[in-house]
């Protein structure tokens, strides 16, 4: 229930809040173009907020500099190795792709081999299932499996070749990062103070929106790195083509709970069992799911917590539909918006609780 009625407003009134909107709607528009480096400016400014306090204490309350100071502990602990990661794991990816093309690999042959061994029940079942023949299931399986890898071969190639936009993306973040690390508080302020809503529902939405991209980052991002740097670690011991291509393969997919990286390591150990390499694919199984497998359960909540966690089901959702919506961006986002969200809606059916305060 309402305790005032609603305001009415006059046509000057109606006709600025018009024009406020579409200046807003303007502003983002020409922020779009590098939406993705304004994104990560906002999340890393979050992340690195405490850091920031600590140094702005140390150096005396010296914000310019402490800034400085926070921003090049970003470039050395995150930027920079993200960088030389990146450039191997495109030098990997182009290398497959043009074994592929050059047909040194050859998904044909490592089914055949998995199909040779295979006793008569799994090939019986094959065939009762097939959709033509047991040869027209082998066409498609490796011809998908040949049109993914050719297609991460070509992301790979394109990333490579647009290297001066990444470059201009990254400098953009970094030189809007330095004035949300030395200004965020007051810019923080100021917007809270912009927001028509109240002071009870602004202030939990703000610290919701703060718990909310620490937990995602920290959750999601720092436990897929765990386990995509587990699992390039074992394929680079098993000695595995691309070990640290297909880490950060699994690193992706374990953003996803419900299929993980186990969608990577699963089909190696079976290839790897299944062609006499035994040892190879029961170290690779119990490594899967000992190690990799358990990561998650004893990582995620010490970095986010039982409160902010999300259910498996809407982690699996929000992102697919974030990265569908957003590119690789959306793996973040999309559990953002699910978990704010989430807290939307609970301050909604809480909102009596506010007034009687």
């Amino acid at each position: 229930m309402f305790r005032h009625p609603m305001k009415q407003f006059t046509l000057p009134q109606n006709s600025f809040l018009l024009l406020l909107a579409l200046v807003t709607l303007a502003f983002f528009w020409i922020l779009l173009p590098y939406s993705g480096a304004v994104f990560w400016g906002v999340v890393f400014a979050i992340l690195f907020a405490p850091l920031q306090s600590r140094l702005l204490r140390a150096t005396g309350g010296r914000p310019t500099l402490a800034a400085l100071l926070s921003l090049a502990v970003i470039l050395l602990m995150v930027i920079f190795p993200m960088t030389l990661i990146a450039a191997s794991m495109v030098e990997q990816a182009t290398g497959i792709y043009m074994r592929i093309n050059a047909g040194e690999v050859s998904f044909t042959s490592y089914f055949q081999q998995v199909v040779a061994v295979l006793p008569n029940w799994a090939l019986s079942l094959l065939e009762r299932f097939d959709l033509t023949s047991l040869a027209s299931l082998q066409d498609k399986l490796t011809e998908g499996a040949a049109q993914i890898s050719q297609a991460a071969g070509s992301y790979a190639l394109n990333f490579g070749r647009n290297t001066l936009d990444f470059v201009v993306s990254a400098a953009v973040m970094l030189y809007l990062l330095f004035f949300l690390l030395r200004d965020g508080r007051v810019l923080a302020a100021r917007i809270q103070r912009a927001v028509p809503l109240s002071v009870e529902y602004k202030k939990r939405l703000f610290q919701n929106f703060v718990t909310v991209v620490r937990a995602t980052v920290k959750g999601n991002v720092l436990v897929a790195m765990a386990q995509g740097a587990l699992g390039g670690l074992i394929f680079w011991m098993l000695d595995v083509s691309g070990a640290l291509l297909w880490g950060v393969v699994m690193a992706f997919l374990s953003l996803l709970p419900a299929v993980g990286a186990a969608l990577v390591w699963a089909p190696v150990a079976i290839y790897f069992m299944a062609t006499g390499a035994m040892w190879q694919g029961v170290v690779l199984a119990a490594y899967g799911v000992l190690v990799i497998g358990l990561v998650d359960n004893i990582l995620r909540p010490i970095l986010v917590g039982k409160d902010t966690k999300l259910p498996d089901y809407l982690v699996l959702l929000s992102t697919l539909g974030g990265m569908a919506l957003f590119g690789i961006n959306g793996f973040v986002i999309g559990p953002l918006v699910a978990a704010l969200f989430i807290s939307v809606w609970e301050l909604f059916s809480r909102a009596d609780e506010f007034h009687e305060d």
